[in-house]
């Protein structure tokens, strides 16, 4: 695992503008000024930056000869102990990079990894925070380690031996195996309660988001869910699901779930994908943006771009925008999701709105009935149960009077 502490307690953020003529430039400080919250959050500051404008990276070095001298008398200007690149580095990249200047070299990936380490508290998230970091680290084990001699050396270990790099491979291979045979019984609990829910006829409300966008709040107001919240990048990665009763009466599970961030490491993705899935198998998805924050819009995007990667595109959204009392002027609106809500989790301003929104989409579709049941028809009962909405059941001398809402492909309930 890589350690940030005291290694990156002052660091320079470098960054390559590729095609900087169509205003891309921009874009890339907006990601270097994340960048920078993210080597906060892992406890080390930023004391400057470098960025070229290039139509790519250096294949060999990431940046040209000019800017590597021109980042090495930065180096020895602000005292920095190392440097954060704002892409992720192939080996190569990295290696001449650290024999160039002499330094630390992280790159945006370690950094998030390493924040991921930080927060991750449940038996399940250090499983996936680990098996991520061994899968980035595996592929970069070439040039990593100075010491690449082989081993043995006197009476009874002449011979081929094995190679550090190898026994490396070998050990992180093996490590591997070991945590995706962990992880695969970690599904398949996960796997059962989604089927316990399923069977509960729940519907499950999925938070997704930009991080630090508000979710664990937002669950906090809803439900006392006492998730951690503070305005911090990857404050919480374990996913809460909590029970809520909206104001018609329709229960429902919301379900926080890991932030999304631009340029997120697929090595994430792949890990988290179980905790990610959430979003995939509920009923609805919460999508809550910070509309304070100039860059919501693109924001935003990611989102839609990461639920795309998780093969998420075909259950409805509501979008809550939120932190409105840091709002003073912009107005976003998503017009991706059925229903767009103003709120502010931190105050319950708007929260009565969005409840409704909610009620109202988990509605759509579904057929409101009031008649009364046969004592002999009590299998339609148990079926609405499953199924629908009970709003409320009467035992009368005809039998059982029930209001409810039933889905209009159930026509054998009516």
């Amino acid at each position: 695992m890589y350690e940030t502490g005291e290694e990156l307690e002052k660091v320079l953020l470098v960054a390559v503008a590729e095609d900087s003529a169509d205003g891309s430039a921009l874009s890339v400080q907006d990601s270097l000024d994340e960048l920078e919250e993210l080597i906060k959050t892992a406890g080390a500051v930023s004391v400057g930056r470098l960025v070229q404008n290039r139509e790519s990276a250096h294949p060999g070095t990431y940046l040209g000869k000019g800017k590597l001298e021109e980042l090495a008398e930065l180096l020895a200007e602000t005292g920095a102990s190392g440097i954060v690149t704002d892409d992720e580095l192939t080996p190569v990249q990295m290696k001449n990079l650290e024999d160039a200047l002499s330094c630390n070299v992280m790159d945006r990936t370690m950094v998030i990894l390493d924040i991921f380490a930080q927060h991750a508290m449940t038996g399940e998230g250090k499983l996936q925070v680990e098996l991520a970091q061994l899968r980035y680290r595996s592929s970069r084990l070439v040039g990593m380690g100075r010491a690449m001699s082989r081993l043995g050396g006197g009476i009874g270990t002449r011979g081929p031996g094995e190679k550090k790099l190898e026994v490396d491979r070998r050990v992180i291979r093996n490590r591997i195996a070991q945590l995706n045979r962990e992880l695969k019984e970690v599904v398949k609990n996960r796997d059962l309660r989604r089927e316990q829910r399923k069977r509960s006829a729940i519907p499950v409300v999925a938070i997704v988001g930009y991080t630090n966008a508000g979710k664990s709040t937002l669950l906090n107001r809803l439900t006392d869910a006492g998730v951690l919240s503070k305005d911090a990048l990857f404050a919480t990665l374990d996913p809460t699901t909590r029970n809520f009763k909206l104001p018609n009466g329709q229960e429902v599970l919301f379900t926080d779930t890991v932030g999304f961030i631009r340029k997120l490491p697929h090595h994430l993705i792949d890990a988290f994908r179980s905790t990610l899935e959430e979003a995939k198998y509920s009923d609805l998805i919460l999508h809550v943006v910070d509309a304070s924050n100039p860059n919501a819009d693109e924001q935003m995007a990611v989102v839609y771009d990461t639920l795309r990667r998780l093969e998420i595109g075909d259950r409805k959204v509501i979008t809550a925008m939120n932190k409105q009392d840091l709002v003073t002027d912009a107005v976003w609106k998503d017009r991706t999701a059925e229903r767009t809500v103003r709120i502010s989790a931190k105050t319950g301003d708007g929260i009565p709105e969005l409840l409704d929104a909610i009620s109202e989409v988990l509605l759509e579709g579904k057929v409101y009935i009031e008649r009364v049941y046969a004592y002999d028809e009590i299998t339609k009962l148990q079926g609405i149960r499953k199924y629908g909405q009970l709003l409320s059941e009467e035992y009368v001398a005809d039998g059982i009077s029930v209001k409810a809402y039933v889905p209009q492909d159930r026509r054998d309930l009516l």
